[in-house]
């Protein structure tokens, strides 16, 4: 069936659902309900067997569709080598980060504070998968209103505002993206699969500057590797400051192998015109995006001029930079080294050889 999907219509990828009630024989059982295996546990051993050999034959005939595993449980090494005991998914659907982000987003800003652990959780177990950062169908359906919708704040400008940061906040973490249909634009009403998505909303400034928004997010993510190229390895991330729950901000580093970036989110009403934050190393440091800017929708609080280091120490660092961060924002800005100034050489004279009579 897979294979069936991937050859005859083209699909680029296939989301594998519950795979946890696939790996577990007690899987919403009561005592009584289900077998233990020959040795006596609740893994279903044919299951295990059977994915591996799926994800291996897909992967053998299928080369760049991926296959993706929607499992909520601790069931290690779901994207691991079936060599090495792993069931083979090229990505693992983090529910987690999902329900916990969005949870923090629906709060008020005011009392995000008291919810700062759900905002930096996620990076404690990043790294245990490959995973995929999604605001899927999931969350958009039954009853679950849509992205635009969750969002706190009495006007949809508010509402836009607190969208676009999440938005951002979601680029720059490590991990695949994947963002449902019609929430590219800030779609009002839930996603209701008996009609069209809610295209005249395009006519009206707000929703087009959050479908441009995003279009940018999708461009900055493409030109810059710092966001994609190492999402599983530990060197592609690193926090400036993650403590600073009283201000709902957070600051931190995405690596590529070539390029770092600086990602700065304000998910609070506070406009801080001066901010202090520390930087990797000396050198300069340009904003290369900003959500908002006015074209998106925003004030236009924006830094304009490129910031060069002081040695001045912050954030546990040798140098930082001052900068205005805007209410409710997202802002990435790319760090070049100082270059080191070679030291003069020192002039020598050459000694006149004695005139021969």
């Amino acid at each position: 069936n897979a294979l069936f999907w991937a050859e005859k219509y083209h699909a680029d990828g296939i989301r594998m659902d519950a795979v946890a009630s696939m790996l577990y024989l007690d899987y919403g059982k009561n005592d009584g309900e289900w077998v233990a295996n020959i040795y006596g546990g609740n893994e279903n051993l044919e299951a295990v067997e059977f994915l591996k050999h799926l994800n291996t034959v897909f992967k053998g005939r299928k080369n760049g569709a991926v296959l993706i595993a929607e499992e909520s449980t601790a069931w290690p090494m779901i994207t691991g080598d079936p060599k090495d005991g792993g069931l083979g998914f090229d990505y693992k659907w983090n529910m987690g980060w999902m329900n916990d982000f969005t949870n923090y987003m629906r709060c008020d800003p005011y009392f995000r504070k008291n919810n700062y652990g759900e905002l930096t959780f996620s990076m404690l177990y990043a790294y245990s998968e490959n995973f995929v950062l999604v605001f899927s169908h999931d969350e958009v359906v039954h009853g679950k209103g849509s992205m635009m919708g969750k969002m706190p704040g009495e006007t949809l400008e508010a509402k836009a505002e607190n969208l676009r940061a999440a938005y951002g906040f979601m680029m720059s973490h490590p991990g695949k993206k994947l963002l449902f249909m019609g929430q590219d634009y800030g779609q009002i009403d839930e996603w209701n699969e008996n009609a069209s998505l809610e295209w005249d909303l395009l006519k009206y400034p707000l929703h087009k500057n959050m479908q441009t928004y995003v279009r940018e997010l999708n461009k900055l993510y493409q030109a810059h590797p710092a966001l994609y190229e190492q999402d599983f390895d530990t060197e592609g991330f690193e926090w400036i400051n993650c403590s600073y729950h009283e201000e709902s901000m957070i600051m931190f580093l995405r690596r590529g192998k070539e390029e770092t970036l600086l990602c700065v989110c304000n998910f609070d009403n506070m406009d801080h015109e001066k901010f202090r934050l520390g930087v990797p190393f000396a050198g300069k440091y340009k904003e290369i995006f900003n959500s908002d800017a006015k074209e998106f929708g925003g004030e236009g609080r924006t830094n304009s001029r490129v910031k060069a280091s002081k040695k001045i120490e912050w954030d546990e660092r040798e140098n930082s930079i001052e900068i205005h961060i805007p209410p409710m924002s997202f802002m990435v800005f790319s760090c070049t080294p100082e270059e080191k100034k070679e030291s003069p050489k020192r002039l020598t004279t050459k000694k006149a050889e004695p005139k021969k009579l």
